[in-house]
């Protein structure tokens, strides 16, 4: 992230995240960048995977129109690569919801939300994967390199990015289960696992969200934007929420803090999540990295200027800022937050 809006391209973070090859299997990468529309920075930019561009275009577009109006659509531009199998056609368009055709006076960000869930439960050729404003998700089943020269990713140029090599365990490796994951202006990034993904997944199904990427991680962007769009709350809070402090860590605490701290575990039980794993996440205006409260994956972040890196490795930091001012390793469950310039 440049916290003064400065733009970085794309080549730096392809570098960095091809530095840690050993951390994938090239089963799912994927690049995320803020700032890259700024001709439609007002339009919501849908990001679409289609599997058959003849038949699942039309009938997509006819659900696009209920709802609003698309300024703009185009194909991603794409470049054949001899180790990436295309299986379905990148598109994207630049769309605006119209709140007079939606009942109950949803916003437009209920709007856009309510059709990723339902586009995306639907399975009818068609697969949004970046549904924000000014940002595009970039992402598939393939090396970070290939992906990256796949999408000329170096030809892009945003004030934030998030990058991702996966490594798939327990869930299929396919081009919609990459990082990152997005919804709306959140876009998450997930190294680890979520054992307590059961638990999460019927609570955030409980307040209207769909799983259906068959991935943890994707559990995890609807949490943010539950705790953040539409409870109100201020990022750390919501950091907290879902990586809280053990409960003997709490009892030691002084009693207000012991009070509210106790307050927001009780209230948001079923949106704590377990298990070993580091996520950053990033909105237009935050980025955000976090571990699980024993750090059993790794976090490290480095500083440079008004630029903030957080990566699970601090070669990939040094590739991109050879000139790093400081490294540093966030305790378990210390959040690392970047907001930039408004």
């Amino acid at each position: 992230m440049d916290r003064n809006r400065g733009t970085i391209g794309g080549s730096g973070i392809r570098q960095a995240l091809s530095m840690m090859n050993e951390r994938g299997s090239g089963e799912g990468a994927g690049y995320a960048a803020y700032g890259i529309y700024p001709e439609y920075r007002d339009c919501y930019a849908l990001h679409v995977f289609f599997n058959d561009i003849q038949e699942d275009k039309l009938p997509f577009e006819a659900v696009l129109e209920q709802w609003g109006t698309v300024e703009h659509d185009e194909a991603i531009p794409t470049y054949d690569q001899p180790n990436l199998r295309a299986t379905c056609t990148p598109w994207r368009y630049f769309y605006r919801p119209d709140p007079s055709l939606a009942p109950g006076g949803a916003s437009q960000d209920d709007m856009v939300s309510t059709l990723v869930m339902r586009v995306n439960a639907a399975r009818r050729g068609a697969l949004i994967v970046s549904s924000g404003k000014n940002l595009g998700v970039f992402k598939a089943a393939g090396w970070p390199e290939d992906v990256a020269n796949f999408y000329r990713i170096e030809d892009y140029e945003g004030y934030t990015w998030l990058a991702h090599n996966r490594y798939p365990t327990n869930t299929p490796g396919w081009w919609g289960g990459a990082h990152p994951f997005n919804l709306l202006d959140w876009s998450v990034v997930h190294n680890g696992e979520i054992t307590s993904y059961g638990t999460n997944r019927r609570y955030i199904e409980s307040f209207g969200y769909t799983c259906s990427m068959f991935t943890d991680t994707e559990v995890v962007a609807y949490l943010i934007d539950l705790l953040v769009r539409r409870h109100g709350l201020d990022i750390d809070i919501a950091v907290r929420a879902l990586a809280p402090p053990f409960w003997e860590d709490i009892d030691r605490m002084p009693g207000a803090e012991q009070e509210w701290n106790t307050a927001l575990r009780l209230a948001y039980a079923q949106a704590t999540m377990n298990g070993p794993f580091a996520i950053v996440a990033a909105d237009a205006g935050t980025m955000v990295g976090f571990t699980d409260r024993s750090k059993l994956r790794p976090m490290v972040v480095g500083e440079c200027g008004d630029r903030l890196y957080i990566s699970s490795e601090e070669a990939a930091i040094r590739a991109m800022e050879p000139n790093v001012e400081s490294i540093m390793m966030p305790a378990a469950g210390e959040p690392v937050i970047g907001r930039v310039a408004r």
